[in-house]
This record gives structure tokens, C-alpha cells and sequence, in this order.
């Protein structure tokens, strides 16, 4: 099959990132520009502008005042420019939904959304993912038609599998290996691939990825008897966010899950986005810095859910997601009459709390992996049986690992999984 790598749907959705980016850093370099003519310390209490004497006064009035025309002329260029590109490839677009893309163009879409997924998804951009089941990249439409043709022989369990954050379904497959075929094969499941923009925050796909399921059972081609749901590292937290939301709502589905088995899952955060709120709050310091930190707050909801691990709207609805707040979430223990595993993994070759806390498999602390916190109201509770830690591994090793599939097949396989 043909896979393309770019489309003029690509094309637009590409050219309003390059309209955005280009007024934005305009902007950006303007309120640099109109801080360094204010002189003031180079390190101080961001935005307090200083006694200015008669001369440099009127140099600072007249210099912004010419230099803020240029700026606004290069902005309405900038988007007069992009309006035109838009409304061209708009009228040349073909009808692209049913035709497949390359793993490259997949694996690219799945980084921009992951980084700026809201802002495109606000915005109407092309580019903007939308959750959905897919078959070898198609978007699987929850219809029997469809359903019959991508799933001739559906089985009466089926094991989800929901892909981390920046990535997409097509990428549980690595190095040849995907856990989601070898263990349904071997329990006699159907494998089902979710692909979701990770840039929106995780209540918001757990959501959709509820009212998904209600939809998906009812449509499916022989009664659902079990479902598994293997979530890889922000894909587990999307797991839990759609528990919650389907028990809400009452959804069916939910009564069919016997098993959820998290891998990476950062419970409680993880330090890469922790590392990124502490970048803000360093560059927000001096006057002269403070412009750059715009730069860090492009970053998407999904991703800043990361840092303390939210999940349902509570955790951000009303609340500055850029701030330098402690934890506020509403504290979520796992979900009831489900039976609940951790893979967690440790860069180091044995244990050390003091890497695991630091470093842990690269991104995910091993604490937030395991479910541990010191507040005993938001501590996950595993069973001592239903935890694992690898040593020696990070973060995307986790997806190709032998003997971590060799541990999920061990908790799945019922004859291992009594209580």
C-alpha cells in the first residue's frame, strides 16, 4: 500500500503552526526589545519598571513607539500572508481520512500534538488528532461494516492498549516486538490500538475514551466477556481517567474490565515536566528573561497534566497549569473491583532510592511509577504480587522488553492471577 508522508491537509495545518510561531515570537522579541530600553537589573522582580529620568524617557517613548509599528506591520503581513495560504489550500484539499499514512508522518503528528495538541485542537488545525480505535493505521470506525472488515473473527476479550504521551499506537511496536499482539495471541484476545491527542489533558481523552468503549462494546461482533487494558505511561493514567468517567456516566464497560496493567505510568508525575516548571519559574527571575518564559508555556495541557499526574477535570479546571503550585489534585485511589498491576523501571543495574527518586527509568520517578507517596490519601495500593521493578532499563525499553512481557503474560494468564 502506498503511504504518503505529507498532504495539503499537512500543508495547512504546518502553515498556521509557521503564522503562529512567527507572531508569536514577534511579540516575544518585542517585549525582550522593550525591556532591555528600560534598563533594568538584570536580575529583579519581573515586570516592575523602573523611575525613568527626563532624557532616557523620552528616548524609551519614541524608540517603542517606532519600534511597536514595525512589530505590528510584520504581525499583519505574517497573518494577512498565512490567511491567503489557508484559504488556497483549503479549496485544493482532497478528501484524505481514508487514505493511510507512513509510520514517519504518524510518529510526527503524534510529537506535535503531544507538544501543542490543545492549542491545534482549539484552533481547527488539520494537524489536531482526534481519539480514535485504529487497524494498521486506519481509523477504525465503530460501525459493523467497518468493524467486520478490519475485525473478521472478533474474540469475546479484548486487551486496549493505550499509547504514552508524543507517541501513537503504530509505536508499541519496537524492534520488531509489540506487547499488545504477543500477549492477546496468547490468551485469546483481540488487540484494540487507541491512538489520542496526548496534548490535550488527560481528562479530556479519558473522556472520550469512555464514551468510546460504551460505543465499541455495543457494536462489537460477539458479547464482550472481558476486557484488559495495558496502558503505557501517560496511557495508564488515561486508563484510570476513563474508569472514572465511565463509572460516572454508567457505562457498561466498565462492569467487563477485570484487569488494568500500567507500565511506566506516572501516578504521580513525572520529573521531565517537573523540570520544565522549574525552567519557568528561573527565567520568570529577571526582567530581562521573563519574555523567554512564553517560550515554555507553549507547551500543551496534556503535557503540564504530567507533572503531579491529573486526571480529572477537578485537578485543573480554575487553575493556573503554568503555576508553581504544590499538588492539588483530588486524591484518586485505583479503580474498585478491578485488578490493578505496575511495571516500574530503573536506569540503575540495582535498587537506590536516591536515583530512583532522581533519575528512575529516565523520565518516570520509580515512587510515581509504583504508585507511592507520602501523602497516604493519594498512595496507590498494589498488591505486593502485582508490582515489578526491571533494573537496568529505562523508560522506552520498557516497550520491547522480553521480560516484561513475559511479566504481564504471567498476570494475565488467569491460572496466575488469583487474589
Amino acid at each position: 500500500m502506498n503511504k504518503k508522508h505529507l498532504y495539503l491537509s499537512d500543508l495547512r495545518g504546518y502553515g498556521r503552526l509557521v503564522l503562529e510561531a512567527t507572531v508569536g515570537i514577534t511579540s516575544l522579541v518585542e517585549t525582550m526589545h522593550h525591556n532591555i530600553l528600560l534598563l533594568p537589573m538584570p536580575v529583579g522582580q519581573a515586570g516592575t519598571k523602573p523611575t525613568l529620568g527626563p532624557a532616557h524617557g523620552v528616548v524609551y517613548n519614541v524608540i517603542k513607539a517606532s519600534s511597536g509599528l514595525v512589530y505590528r506591520s510584520i504581525r499583519g503581513v505574517a497573518r494577512l500572508i498565512g490567511a491567503g495560504l489557508d484559504s488556497a489550500l483549503e479549496r485544493l484539499e482532497p478528501e484524505l481520512v481514508h487514505i493511510n499514512s507512513s509510520h514517519e508522518r504518524a510518529a510526527i503528528m503524534s510529537v506535535l500534538n503531544g507538544v501543542l495538541g490543545d492549542h491545534m485542537a482549539a484552533g481547527g488545525n488539520p494537524l489536531a488528532i482526534t481519539l480514535n480505535f485504529r487497524h494498521e493505521g486506519h481509523v477504525l470506525y465503530l460501525n459493523r461494516e467497518s468493524l467486520d472488515s478490519a475485525v473478521p473473527q472478533p474474540k469475546g476479550k479484548i486487551l486496549l492498549m493505550l499509547h504514552g504521551h508524543c507517541m501513537n499506537e503504530l509505536q508499541w511496536r519496537r524492534n520488531g516486538h509489540d506487547h499488545g499482539e504477543v500477549l492477546a495471541a496468547a490468551n485469546d484476545f483481540t488487540p484494540m490500538y487507541v491512538r489520542y491527542n496526548s496534548g490535550l489533558h488527560i481528562s479530556q481523552n479519558g473522556r472520550a475514551l469512555a464514551d468510546k468503549l460504551e460505543e465499541l462494546v455495543s457494536v462489537w461482533g460477539v458479547p464482550v466477556e472481558e476486557i484488559c487494558i495495558l496502558g503505557y505511561s501517560m496511557g495508564g493514567l488515561v486508563a484510570r481517567s476513563a474508569c472514572h468517567y465511565a463509572a460516572q456516566a454508567g457505562h457498561s464497560w466498565l462492569q467487563h474490565v477485570r484487569k488494568l496493567l500500567f507500565v511506566g505510568t506516572p501516578h504521580h508525575g513525572s520529573m521531565v515536566e517537573q523540570a520544565g516548571n522549574l525552567i519557568d519559574l528561573i527565567l520568570e527571575v529577571s526582567p530581562y528573561t521573563q519574555a523567554l518564559s512564553r517560550l515554555g508555556k507553549i507547551r500543551s495541557a496534556g503535557t503540564t497534566d504530567l507533572r503531579h499526574g491529573n486526571m480529572i477535570d477537578e485537578d485543573w479546571v480554575g487553575r493556573n497549569r503554568f503555576s508553581h503550585a504544590a499538588d492539588v489534585r483530588i486524591p484518586m485511589s485505583l479503580p474498585e473491583n478491578i485488578q490493578c498491576y505496575a511495571i516500574a523501571a530503573l536506569i540503575a543495574q540495582e535498587h537506590c532510592e536516591i536515583r530512583g527518586k532522581l533519575i528512575g527509568d529516565g523520565l518516570v520517578p520509580l515512587r510515581s511509577a509504583l504508585g507511592h507517596h507520602r501523602d497516604t490519601r493519594r498512595a496507590l495500593e498494589f498488591d505486593a504480587q502485582h508490582q515489578k521493578i526491571f533494573y537496568g532499563m529505562n523508560h522506552m525499553g520498557l516497550l520491547d522488553s522480553q521480560e516484561v512481557c513475559a511479566q504481564l503474560q504471567s498476570w494475565i494468564t488467569p491460572a496466575t492471577t488469583a487474589m
